[in-house]
């Protein structure tokens, strides 16, 4: 069994005399930064200045509406003795190598909520500082909407490094900071929360859903069905299904369907997810666990994503999104923007 900690086991007075600084206010940045203040704390915020980078400006914008004074990383790093990097992992380590390492001095802390870039060792700490995570099990607007109404999103606590003797003691007083201990804060390693995000985004909860979405669309469009009958049946309803799961867990959903669609589950889907399907995930696994994967995708990146742009550009011109266009307008419910 896990060890979680709760409110009762993390005293924030462990952070309450230091000096926190957020760098990146995208969505997590901004959702745990506004906590940490709302609970007291020192914050700074890291935030490159308008470019014509857009993302780069609306966060900046959106810092300065609430309440922060963006600076550089370097002037963040130079004053504060917590530093939490949540920018995009490909961005990390070019960022901790120009701006950050050369102020990480003694007894300061580098924080993360993804292991990646320490677990594949793109960013190596020096010895003498205290490394952990604090992973938020949702998005960010999700961590700050249960603070606002007194509630918490479950966290991962994991310590790289304890240089201090004190860096659980910051890292769970961090995670009340945002409201983690509220709901319960689970302790791991960076090895296991960065192989298993990876293993689950890939196999799962991106890849394996994007593809089974994909190949049932085709197989009934190919067969004849309309697209548009192919798209409720395959996209729409996996979100009905989804939150079912979510609230309930799986046999929660089975006993909400219908007992034909239940038993067509229970006899078919063994059928689709078979023996191949997971003799491929445990090939996926292995390249997740030694590496493969890390420095294939920050390889991508360093040759200005080829590979990506292009699957991105293909996955964008699938019918399955150009029937969903048509069909989303339809839905008075739907965000307009996303």
């Amino acid at each position: 069994m896990a060890k979680i900690y709760y409110d009762k086991d993390c005293n924030i007075n462990d952070i309450r005399n230091k000096t926190i600084a957020v760098v990146g206010y995208g969505i997590q940045g901004r959702g745990q930064a506004l906590n940490l203040r709302d609970s007291g704390l020192k914050v700074m915020v890291a935030q490159r200045p308008p470019t014509l980078h857009s993302a780069g400006r609306n966060n900046y914008d959106q810092a300065i509406k609430d309440g922060f004074k963006p600076t550089s990383v370097e002037d963040a790093a130079k004053k504060a003795d917590v530093i939490i990097i949540l920018t995009q992992d490909h961005l990390q380590a070019d960022i901790y190598k120009s701006s950050i390492r050369p102020h990480l001095t003694k007894g300061k802390a580098l924080a993360f909520s993804h292991g990646f870039n320490i677990h594949f060792k793109f960013i190596v700490p020096p010895k003498n500082v205290d490394v952990f995570m604090i992973a938020p099990k949702s998005p960010g607007a999700l961590v700050r909407r249960q603070y606002e109404e007194g509630k918490g999103v479950p966290c991962l606590v994991a310590v790289h490094q304890n240089a201090t003797g004190k860096a659980l003691k910051i890292a769970l007083a961090y995670a009340k900071g945002i409201g983690g201990s509220r709901a319960g804060v689970i302790q791991t390693t960076f090895k296991e929360e960065t192989e298993t995000d990876l293993f689950g985004e890939q196999t799962v909860l991106c890849g394996g859903a994007s593809e089974l979405i994909k190949a049932g669309f085709e197989t009934l469009v190919k067969a004849g069905y309309q697209p548009e009958i192919a798209y409720f049946e395959c996209l729409h309803e996996l979100k009905l299904i989804v939150d079912l799961i979510y609230e309930g867990g799986i046999q929660g959903m089975r006993k909400r369907v219908s007992d034909t669609a239940e038993y067509g589950d229970m006899t078919r889907g063994r059928r689709i997810i078979n023996e191949r399907t997971r003799q491929e995930m445990r090939k996926i696994l292995k390249e997740v666990q030694n590496g493969k994967f890390a420095k294939e995708w920050m390889a991508e990146n360093k040759k200005g994503r080829p590979n990506f742009n292009k699957m991105r550009k293909a996955g964008e011109n699938h019918p399955v999104e150009k029937v969903g266009v048509r069909l989303r307008a339809m839905m008075s419910w739907m965000p307009t923007k996303l």
